[in-house]
């Protein structure tokens, strides 16, 4: 079943890449009393999500903030250290938290899994965005195959 508004988020546990190494994040520690954005991308440094996906997220990282978000978080099912590795070409710094679904546990219990085995990337989480208010779906954005439009940093301020 997929996520909608007005769900609460499905437990789980994501990987982030830490000063001090690869540490765990919980939905509850993310989402428990905050408004949080997470956005999902198929990939890191695949083509929309290198070029627009993340970098409309750290350009607006400050509108989020100023709109009431606590946290703005980019997923994918990626392992941490990719997601690290991409943060630093991508100069995130502390504008967007960076968390690893490497097995797309995540995508799956959202519902939002994308079957990229044609493409040879496995499984992977559609591309979307979605608003948490302490913990409950308020926004769910999913994007149609191939598109960018609904889960841009644009778009999602324009809801906010």
């Amino acid at each position: 079943m997929t996520i909608k508004a007005g769900d609460k988020m499905p437990s789980g546990t994501f990987t982030s890449p830490g000063p001090d190494g690869p540490q765990k994040v919980t939905t509850d520690q993310l989402f428990s009393g905050k408004k949080v954005v997470l956005f999902s991308v198929p990939g890191a440094f695949t083509p929309t999500c290198d070029a627009r996906h993340l970098p409309g997220f750290i350009q607006h990282a400050a509108d989020f903030k100023a709109k009431g978000v606590d946290t703005v978080a980019c997923m994918a099912v990626n392992d941490v250290f990719v997601m690290k590795a991409w943060a630093k070409a991508s100069a995130v710094e502390d504008k967007v938290m960076m968390l690893a679904d490497g097995n797309a546990e995540y995508a799956k219990a959202l519902g939002l899994e994308l079957d990229a085995t044609g493409f040879g990337m496995g499984i992977r989480g559609k591309r979307f965005a979605i608003v948490v208010d302490n913990g409950v779906a308020s926004h769910v954005l999913v994007e149609g195959p191939g598109e960018f439009k609904v889960s841009s940093a644009e778009h999602v301020l324009g809801q906010l």
